[in-house]
């Protein structure tokens, strides 16, 4: 009669490891499909979160990866994490600051109003006014 619950918690057991090492197979498995497909031109994120181009794929290990143009690097297959969207430097651009600032009190400035502004130092007040005599 002790057999039986110490059967059914081994075997409650068994089945989450099972399940447990099966989504981890499936995730290596679409993994190694991801870095297996890369191809010069696809766009990519690593896994330190580096986005760049792909330039070349000729070794089975490396691969290079232009991160800014004229500027190429050589990274491990393994170290491309996703593919991103083929529409990133859209996104960039979008990203980019306009060409207008925000005030803290939320009004815009736009660039001819910038040079109008006077020089910092005089806005900032002086050490000696914060000196106690």
């Amino acid at each position: 009669m002790e057999l039986l619950p110490m059967l059914l918690l081994f075997g409650l057991l068994g089945l989450m490891m099972y399940f447990m090492s099966r989504k981890q197979r499936r995730a290596q498995e679409q993994q190694q499909a991801l870095q297996n497909s890369l191809a010069v031109g696809d766009q990519v994120m690593t896994t330190s979160g580096l986005y760049g181009t792909i330039t070349d794929v000729d070794d089975d290990a490396k691969i290079g990866v232009e991160i800014a143009p004229g500027v190429e690097t050589v990274w491990m297959r393994a170290a491309v994490r996703e593919k991103v969207a083929e529409d990133l430097d859209e996104e960039a651009e979008e990203l980019e600051l306009s060409d207008s600032v925000e005030d803290i009190d939320g009004d815009i400035r736009t660039d001819s109003k910038l040079d109008d502004v006077q020089d910092t130092k005089d806005a900032e007040p002086s050490l000696e006014s914060g000196k106690q005599k």
